[in-house]
Parts: structure tokens; sequence; C-alpha cells
């Protein structure tokens, strides 16, 4: 119908959406297909809705296969292209799926602070279902970081929103809030939070295709530590079934595992050590397969005729930085002087960004260490600039930040917030002691009258002066 309609841009919405669905269903290679194809024609006709639901569709697709590097990278560029037209349920959506990722790569305070953008969005909209997706992210988040206080408050919100809403809590979320139980020692609590999965009756509440399998190893855990020894076999018996039935290979192998431990709780030491065996040898099976299936994946996503190589999603890969999945300079080398084109009648900031005494961190910790710094500042000058702003590697350490329509003042304002931004962040649980900061240096065009060289020449002067003058400071044209 859209078709007929000329409606290329619902065409490409209801595409995502066949897509999200056989990304439920297990279909990662087609849904991976459809995200890619309809990237490419966002990014094609400047369509920043559909680029926004098509990063996050990407940033699920990475997800499913393993690479959480590019999964966040997808997340973040999401978020980028979320603008104000954007209606508040996708926006939640979309922040949602950025906290979860910034959660997944151990950027907690991050994570919380955009948990908690979601969460405000959605109780606004009096959306009981989304809220409750998002309070599970909150409180799996928190039981994971061993915070029993914040995952009993967060599981107390979940009931209390499902009742002012009338939802039933779905199995994904029983399941945290009986892990919650477990986190005070109150098995039996755990336990009886299952008990509406066992009813017939409990489809509906099974919201991913391994729920059931998912919530049995939980309550076999519960049984076990309650000294139930034979209702936790019963449980687990029927947990393995079920992974036979439903061909789930990580889940056999997480049960195995189970059975280990109640062995050993019931003083079967010999069967333990067997099983621990098995669980071990399944696991290097299933990482294996897992290495397998996702080049096998990737490969089907991405295999075409040669005409592939020359669509935008190509062209894209070929304008990133493959360490921080920011621009690279060829990017900028063809963006800037449209900027500058289009700055005819405007401004245009552009600041270089060098980090001080970045060889002592190479020398002293090592370069993975330095490329650690990198990715992370990537993050921080992303979170920390404007949306209209583009962020790109030139090499080594030096990044610019291309900022249209700011003017000299607004553009060292947007230059000061990255400088602060980055001097504190904690950067301890990578380098230690070490202290990271930036230099900065800005310079403004007016009406365009500037080339591309001559810019980024005059952004590496006010540069070196802001070395030269200390680090860790901003410096701007003179006046």
């Amino acid at each position: 119908m859209a078709q007929r309609l000329g409606r290329r841009d619902l065409y490409l919405r209801a595409l995502l959406h066949r897509g999200n669905v056989l990304s439920r269903e297990g279909d990662t290679v087609e849904a991976g297909r459809i995200a890619h194809r309809v990237y490419a024609e966002a990014a094609e006709f400047g369509d920043s809705y559909l680029l926004a639901r098509s990063h996050h569709s990407l940033s699920v697709f990475f997800y499913q296969v393993g690479d959480l590097a590019n999964s966040l990278a997808h997340a973040v560029q999401c978020m980028t292209s979320t603008n104000t037209d954007t209606p508040p349920s996708i926006r939640a959506r979309h922040i949602m799926a950025l906290a979860v990722m910034l959660d997944e790569t151990g950027a907690t305070e991050e994570a919380a602070q955009r948990f908690d953008e979601a969460l405000t969005i959605t109780t606004a909209l009096g959306d009981g279902l989304m809220t409750l997706r998002v309070l599970n992210n909150m409180t799996y988040g928190a039981y994971e970081q061993g915070d029993r206080e914040l995952a009993e408050t967060l599981a107390d919100r979940i009931r209390e929103t499902a009742r002012s809403h009338g939802l039933p809590v779905q199995a994904t979320s029983l399941d945290t809030m009986a892990r919650v139980w477990m986190m005070s020692g109150r098995y039996a609590q755990a336990e009886n939070e299952l008990a509406p999965l066992w009813d017939e009756a409990s489809a509906h509440l099974l919201d991913v295709g391994y729920a059931m399998v998912e919530a049995l190893i939980t309550a076999a855990e519960a049984q076990r530590e309650q000294g139930a020894f034979d209702r936790a076999q019963r449980t687990l018996d029927r947990a393995v079934q079920l992974c036979a039935d439903r061909d789930l290979p990580g889940f056999r192998a997480q049960t195995r595992e189970a059975q280990a431990l109640l062995y050993a709780a019931a003083g079967r030491y010999r069967e333990a050590f067997e099983e621990h065996r098995r669980f071990h040898s399944d696991t290097q099976a299933l990482q294996s397969a897992q290495r397998e299936a996702r080049a096998q994946t990737l490969h089907a996503v991405y295999e075409a005729d040669e005409a592939r190589r020359s669509s935008d999603t190509f062209r894209e890969m070929a304008y990133r930085d493959a360490l921080t999945r920011l621009h690279n300079r060829r990017y900028v080398d063809e963006l800037l002087p449209r900027l500058l084109a289009a700055a005819g009648q405007g401004v245009l900031s552009v600041a270089l960004l060098d980090l001080d005494r970045f060889k002592r961190i190479n020398d002293t910790l090592s370069h993975h260490v330095g490329d650690l710094v990198l990715q992370q500042l990537a993050l921080i000058l992303l979170r920390n600039t404007p949306a209209a702003a583009t962020v790109a590697r030139l090499g080594g350490e030096e990044f610019v930040i291309l900022l249209p329509d700011l003017d000299a003042t607004a553009g060292q304002q947007a230059a000061e917030t990255v400088r602060q931004a980055v001097a504190e962040h904690d950067w301890t649980p990578i380098t230690g002691g070490l202290p990271v900061t930036a230099s900065i240096g800005v310079t403004t065009i007016v009406d365009g009258d500037a080339t591309a060289a001559a810019s980024l020449a005059a952004a590496d002067r006010n540069l070196y002066a802001a070395k030269h003058r200390g680090r860790n400071q901003v410096c701007t044209d003179p006046t």
C-alpha cells in the first residue's frame, strides 16, 4: 500500500517493523539484512527518523551476534539521529537501548542516567508496558552490580506499576524479581515469585522464547538453597527437556552447571565433578559454535552482488575509524567543504582536540590501555556535543568537532563542555592513577570565508596555544 501511494518512507518503516519481528523470532540474518538496507536508503535521502530507527535495529543485530562495540556505536548514533520530532514513546525506546548497551559495556553511571531519562518519559506517557520494561532492565542491572537495596526498591516498583496499570508481570521480570529475593537469602519467596509461570494458562507471560527455561533454572537454584534437592532435580529435568525441545544449547550448558551445583550440595561429589566437566565441554563447544554462527551471520548479511560495494552502507564503513567507530579524516575532508559552503550566510565553528601527554599512557600502561582510552573518549565526545555536531578522529589522539551554526562564543562553550567532561570522567578503571585531560583549539568561520585547510590550520594554531599555556584548556581565535 505504501509503495502504491508513493510513500517510500512508510514502506521502509513497515520493513523495519518486519525486521524487528523477525529478530524476536530468531531470524537474525534477515533482520540484519533489512536493518542495513533501510539504513542505506535513510542515509541517502536524509530521513532522521528512519536513520534513528535503523541504527536501533542495527544495534540489536550486532548485540545478537556478540559485537558489543558495534552495538554500542549504533545505539549512540541512534540517539544522535533522534530529534525533538521523534514520538516520545520511540525516544524512550531508543534511550533505553543505549542505556542497556552502556550497562553491558561497563558504563554504569551513564547507563543509570539514561534509564532514569527513559523512565521519566514512559511514566509521563502513562505507558505501563514500556515502564515495566525499563524498570526490569534497571532492576537486573542493580542485581548484577550487587546493589540489593536498589534492586529491592526497583522490584517493588515493578509490582506497583503492574498493579496500577492492571498488567501482568511477564516472565523475564518475574525471573529478575526472583533473583532479587535470592540476594538476601529469601529463597522460598524467590520460588514463590515464579509460581505464576507454572500455571497452564501462563503462555501470555512468556515474553521471550527462552523465558520458561531461564525461570526453571532460577527456581532450581532457589530450591537447592532451601535443601529441597528432589524438587530441584525435577525442576532441572524439566528445564533440560525444554532445552532439547526448543534447541537452546546456551541454556543447556547452564542447566549442566546448575546440575553440578545440585550434586555438590547433596554431597554427590563425583557426579558433581563429572557434570562440571560436561558443563565445561559444552561451554567450549558453544563458544566455538557461536563464533562460527557469528561469522556466518555477518557473511550472510553482507554478501551480495558487486553493486553492494558501492552502496551507502559500505561507503559509510569506509568513513568510519575502526577503533572508535567515529567518522574518520576521509569523511571530514568531504564534509567540511560542504559545511563551509552552507555557512555562506552563517557561521561554523571547528574544534581540534588533542589528549594531553597521551604518549605517557601508551608507554607506561601499554597501547591496549591507550586504545581503551580513545574508545572511551569517543563516547564522551558523542555524549557531550550538540546533536548537529560531527565528531571525527583525524588520527592518533587528535579529534575534530565540527559545529554548524555556532558562533565564537557558542563554539567556545561547546568546547569547554567537552574539555570539562573529559577532565571530570572517572578514568581510574582504565588508567589507574594517570589523569586524562584534553587541550582544544577552536576557530570560527563567518560567512564561509575560509577553505577547509585554512580552517583546520587555524584550529590547530589555537590548539598549539592551549598546549603552550599549560594544557587542559580551550583556546580560541584572538579577539
